[in-house]
């Protein structure tokens, strides 16, 4: 029997209207690798600043990201593996190729930890 609450269907087209966007699924792509930083996704994507975090903060409400601080640092990550199934299945119905996911690697200009280990 399905269930006629019309608040389950409510979150569950949230969390989709969240990722029907093209900039948010590349972002979500990017973290089904590793946490990133803001920092990290701005100089990854050349993308300002504030519109990085508006996409974030959208993720987030949603419920498809988490976040965390490290010092003056925010870092962002899928906030569960079924999200990252979610986008392989919308993959395989749009007919786009499988998702090769790669090893994490330091990017141009950023200043993240992270990057300044790979540096190294």
């Amino acid at each position: 029997m399905i269930d006629a609450d019309p608040a389950l269907g409510e979150v569950q087209a949230q969390m989709l209207k969240a990722m029907a966007h093209p900039f948010r699924i590349r972002l979500l792509e990017v973290l089904s690798v590793d946490d990133e930083c803001v920092c990290h996704l701005v100089s990854l994507f050349d993308k300002p600043q504030p519109y990085i975090s508006q996409q974030l903060a959208a993720l987030k409400e949603a419920g498809l990201v988490q976040d965390r601080r490290v010092a003056q640092r925010i870092f962002y990550r899928i906030a569960d593996p079924r999200v990252l199934e979610l986008l392989d299945a919308v993959r395989a119905l749009s007919g786009s190729p499988a998702l090769a996911r790669e090893p994490r690697r330091a990017v141009t200009g950023c200043s993240c930890p992270k990057c300044d280990l790979e540096v190294r």
